[in-house]
């Protein structure tokens, strides 16, 4: 049994200042409207959570049942930071395939602060993520532009190759009316922001940013009582964690494991996640139409195309300066305009990920439209070892 896709709806990314769950309600109402679903009809939502934003942040599943007005619908909550979302699918998805409801609402938003994200107030010596602040002044950039300096001593990359996927996403983020940066800019203009963490410039990162997402989920009987005939299925969904020794650096983490006495697995973290979603939907790199990628950096979308395994180690540069991965390329990355335009609103960003890949694949996505649409690819990952990918399929 497949699940499908019935409803999207998002708020639109940005800083407005106003509570998450304004943005979540936002959203949900779209994507019931969108689905022809009433809210009373909903028997089950999952709310992505977000920890920034107090205790109505924790239990999102029940402030957007509140805020939606309470129906006795049944309600979760879940967390597993940039991969939170992916986890509220596959709650709502695992429901309806086993048969304990037939349509349920996923919803995801964030109020974030101003500039990089912070650890968790309070002293907490026994978490990782508090730590690499304090031992090490860590932020997120500063993984960042680590990560860039390895891809840069592997494969050669250069500043200017970082700055045309900048360029790329800036340009489908200029045709995407929910980005939070509608702007397309050149080469020159990132190569002239201010450095951040060396060599990734202002430009380069992603910013943190407000907004929603959410989806309607339903079981095929469900989608044909309200007479949708051809809907996007959700082929997959993985949320895999590394498989010990994890031998590449992983954020928060200061070292990576050993592996002295067991050999490193067949595939590195990022990589297992979307093969895993391979094997679930019973496909192959070579069937994906477009991805939507994790582009925290410029220099990580590269990393991430050549771990959704679109092509081999090293040879992501090769297909960007090609065009491949542009709008109207082989297989367009980030047609969406990816966090570069929209920033992180991190509850919210897998789902808003399957929002785009569900109206590529229904032929709804405008002037960022993909000719030909059948498979699309979402991933991404959470701290400490949450995968993320989706597979939606038409």
């Amino acid at each position: 049994m497949s699940v499908v896709v019935l409803g999207t709806g998002m708020h639109p990314w940005g800083k407005q200042g106003r509570p998450f769950a304004e943005y979540g309600v936002a959203a949900a109402r779209e994507a019931l409207r969108d689905a022809g679903v009433a809210w009373t009809d909903v028997q089950f939502l999952v709310g992505a959570d977000t920890i920034r934003n107090g205790y109505p942040g924790f239990v999102a599943g029940a402030t957007y049942a509140q805020a939606l007005g309470w129906s006795g619908a049944r309600i979760a909550s879940c967390y597993a930071a940039c991969a939170s979302g992916a986890q509220a699918i596959d709650v709502a998805r695992t429901r309806i395939m086993a048969g304990l409801c037939d349509v349920a609402l996923v919803v995801g938003a964030d109020a974030t602060p101003k500039g990089f994200f912070k650890p968790v107030g309070g002293d907490r010596p026994d978490d990782p993520d508090w730590l690499r602040f304090r031992l090490l002044g860590a932020t997120n950039p500063a993984y960042f532009g680590l990560y860039a300096r390895r891809r840069m001593a592997l494969y050669g990359e250069t500043a200017e190759d970082f700055a045309a996927v900048k360029v790329k996403n800036s340009l489908a983020g200029s045709l995407n009316p929910m980005a939070r940066y509608r702007k397309a800019v050149t080469a020159e203009e990132v190569l002239a922001s201010p450095m951040v963490a060396d060599p990734l410039r202002l430009m380069d990162i992603c910013a943190t940013s407000d907004g929603g997402a959410a989806l309607v989920l339903a079981s095929p009987a469900y989608a044909r009582r309200l007479g949708v005939a051809d809907p996007v299925r959700i082929a997959a969904v993985s949320t895999v964690t590394p498989t010990f020794p994890n031998t590449v650096l992983e954020l928060p983490n200061f070292a990576t494991d050993s592996s002295a006495a067991v050999p490193p697995p067949e595939r590195p973290f990022r990589a297992a996640i979307a093969h895993a979603a391979y094997e679930e939907a019973g496909i192959g790199p070579g069937d994906v139409s477009f991805a939507e990628v994790y582009d925290l950096s410029t220099a990580l979308e590269l990393d991430w195309i050549e771990d959704v395994g679109l092509c081999a180690p090293g040879e992501a540069g090769k297909l960007l300066r090609a065009g491949d991965t542009a709008l109207g390329g082989r297989v367009p990355v980030n047609p969406s305009g990816g966090l570069a335009s929209f920033g992180e609103a991190i509850p919210a960003q897998a789902i808003a990920q399957v929002c785009e890949l569900t109206r590529q694949l229904l032929g709804r996505a405008g002037e960022r439209q993909i000719e030909g649409a059948r498979v699309g690819l979402a991933a991404n990952q959470g701290l400490f070892g949450h995968g993320s990918a989706v597979i939606a399929t038409r």
